[in-house]
Parts: structure tokens; C-alpha cells; sequence
């Protein structure tokens, strides 16, 4: 299944989010995925644990963060979430990100490979990432996907 499709089945496009604390974000982009039953709360709480202990190395310098855990800390199917945050958030000490992608896979060779490529064909595309920042409802985004 695409990340387009796998966004919408959890319903986890967020747009313009307000939040300065990125644990507060991790948080939030989880979410969807913890109500709709793609995680568990003990993912995110993962990825927060994670993210002290060996930095934010899942932030790209175009403004991406792509937030994930191992697939036993809580991981129920494979999944994607998307936040577009109203303002640029520093994790931990790193480059800030304005884009929030977070994925879980049941398994650690799934890697949600499909999705992936998508993202990182995004990320060289600026017309798509500034596409991306400026769009004010879902169906945008799904539209650009």
C-alpha cells in the first residue's frame, strides 16, 4: 500500500500544528496512529527515549523529520503519519524541522520501502516541499501525494 493510502486509512495528515516542544510534537504526530490502532502508546514514548539518548539523527537539512522506533516497541501495523507544523521546531539540540513524517514497521525488514522512496523523492523535489508548507487543508496534501 502506498504512504498516500496508508495517510488516509489512519487518518493521520495534521496541518498547521502549533507546537514549540518537540516530545510535545512526537506526541501529537503519533496520535492518529495510537487512536486509529496502528501503535501503540509505547512507540512514541520510544521514539522519545531514542531521541535522548542518540540525538535526532532522523532530521534532514531540508526540514524533515522522520521519527521511528524498532518494531517491538509497539508497532500493531505499518503505518505513516504527517504533521505540517505552523512553525520550524528544533529536536533536541538539532537542525529544526518544519515537516513531520513518522513511520512504524511491523518489522525491521519492511522498512515501509514504498513509502520511503516517496519521501526521499519529496525531499528532492522542491516544488513538492514547498507545495507541502503551504497547503492549508488535507485534500491538498493528498493531492500532492
Amino acid at each position: 500500500m502506498a504512504i498516500k493510502e496508508l495517510l488516509i486509512e489512519a487518518q493521520a495528515i495534521q496541518i498547521g500544528v502549533r507546537e514549540t516542544d518537540w516530545q510535545k510534537v512526537i506526541e501529537i504526530a503519533a496520535r492518529p496512529l495510537v487512536t486509529n490502532g496502528f501503535i501503540l502508546p509505547s512507540y512514541y514514548q520510544a521514539v522519545i527515549d531514542n531521541t535522548l539518548e542518540h540525538g535526532a539523527y532522523y532530521v534532514f537539512d531540508e526540514g524533515v523529520a522522520m521519527p521511528h522506533a524498532r518494531p517491538e516497541c509497539g508497532v500493531l501495523k505499518n503505518c505513516f503519519s504527517l504533521l505540517l507544523l505552523d512553525k520550524a521546531v528544533s529536536f533536541a539540540d538539532s537542525h529544526e524541522a518544519d515537516i513531520v513524517i513518522m513511520f512504524a514497521a511491523k518489522d525491521s525488514n519492511a522498512h515501509i520501502e514504498e513509502g520511503i522512496r516517496a519521501i526521499v523523492n519529496w525531499l528532492g523535489d522542491d516544488s513538492v516541499m514547498s507545495k507541502l508548507r503551504q497547503a492549508k487543508v488535507k485534500e491538498e496534501v493528498i493531492a500532492l501525494l
